[in-house]
């Protein structure tokens, strides 16, 4: 019985050891999780001006690309335009000078 006691006893104090260098090792294990995650935090702190300064040139570029769209559009009908006075222009100066040379005779009275 006496053995059988020793034998129960060395086996729970081979278990405690087990249980104690397990725990210790999680312990480890979770530090170690937590530096990493440290770590890895400030990396992303380090690079947010290098992300918000990535951010913001594609946003200029962006909007550099959309003023050129608005010009092109906008020098595209101001060219309609142009063209449009243009063909109006010569219309309206003959029907002026048409009114102009008109014989006094079709003129209304009175003015």
């Amino acid at each position: 019985m006496e053995d059988t006691l020793k034998r129960l006893l060395a086996a729970e104090q081979e278990a405690n050891q087990i249980t104690e260098r397990a725990s210790l090792t999680a312990e480890r294990l979770v530090e170690q999780a937590a530096r990493d995650a440290q770590t890895l935090e400030e990396r992303f702190l380090a690079r947010l001006p290098e992300l918000r300064a990535s951010f913001i040139d594609k946003a200029e570029q962006r909007a550099e690309q959309s003023l050129k769209e608005i010009q092109r559009r906008y020098d595209e009908r101001l060219e309609q335009l142009r063209a449009a006075a243009d063909a109006n222009e010569t219309a309206a100066l003959d029907a002026a000078f048409a009114c102009l040379l008109r014989p006094e005779a079709e003129t209304p009275r009175g003015h």
